[in-house]
């Protein structure tokens, strides 16, 4: 069985590496299906050989999945309506947002939210404010570009990923452990990914940009899977200046 796991870990990491190479050499299509069987085998992994596991985190790998294979076989099918729209799109990226939903609900479920909110008030609302401002000033950049239900789709769609952010910030703070720590920087590298590779199609044409949102892609779902093989566990406590003086 060990066996098996490490094989389908270095052929994860093996299919990481190609989806960056075939990225950087603008091979796009090839791309789109090779992430989508890294996905496939991280739920694999995850469903078969993690021993403490996660429905909503399981959930948020198979619809990541899912969506992803939508992804690629909408380019390969072009399903256009009469009128033009592209139906594949809205619903791959509804699907990448429900995904993205039960990752935030994962972590939601297990805050205790009286502490939370009393401990730390002012950087939920800074958080906030910064969620607004992001998400409406890079959706705003490429306005000119959607029709009014796009745009909507869009705005909901960066409002997501924002949202996971900093939920994610919030239960490192609350839990200021090895799990948190990595779910946040798994959750840094995918929200980075997804605002360059959103400058890269609207606003930069850049190989540079293509490399570094593929980089990114791949390092956030290693920390992802990382973080999955830690048990959660209630808050640690913190360091504080006392600590360090008495010893």
């Amino acid at each position: 069985m060990m066996i098996i796991k490490r094989s389908l870990e270095a052929l994860a990491l093996l299919l990481g590496i190609t989806y960056i190479v075939l990225q950087f050499f603008a091979f796009f299509d090839e791309g789109r299906a090779v992430s989508a069987l890294l996905l496939i085998v991280l739920s694999i992994l995850y469903g078969t050989y993690t021993k403490y596991k996660s429905r909503l985190f399981f959930g948020f790998l198979l619809l990541f999945s899912l969506a992803l294979s939508q992804d690629y076989l909408s380019y390969k099918i072009q399903l256009l309506s009469g009128d033009g729209s592209d139906y594949s799109y809205y619903s791959t990226n509804i699907l990448f947002m429900t995904a993205y939903l039960l990752l935030i609900t994962k972590v939601l479920y297990r805050l205790n939210f009286k502490v939370v909110f009393f401990k730390f008030t002012m950087p939920i609302i800074v958080l906030l404010v910064l969620d607004i401002f992001c998400v409406t000033l890079v959706t705003n950049t490429s306005k000119n570009e959607f029709t009014s239900f796009d745009y909507i789709l869009e705005f909901a769609y960066n409002a997501v990923i924002m949202l996971l952010l900093s939920v994610v910030l919030i239960n490192y703070m609350f839990r200021n452990n090895s799990k948190s720590m990595l779910l946040l920087l798994g959750s840094i590298c995918l929200v980075f990914s997804e605002i360059i590779q959103w400058a890269y199609f609207y606003t930069l044409e850049d190989d540079v940009l293509v490399f570094m949102y593929s980089l990114l892609y791949v390092v956030a779902f290693v920390f992802f899977y990382l973080q999955s093989q830690h048990r959660c566990t209630g808050p640690e406590p913190m360091y504080l200046e006392e600590d360090f003086r008495e010893a």
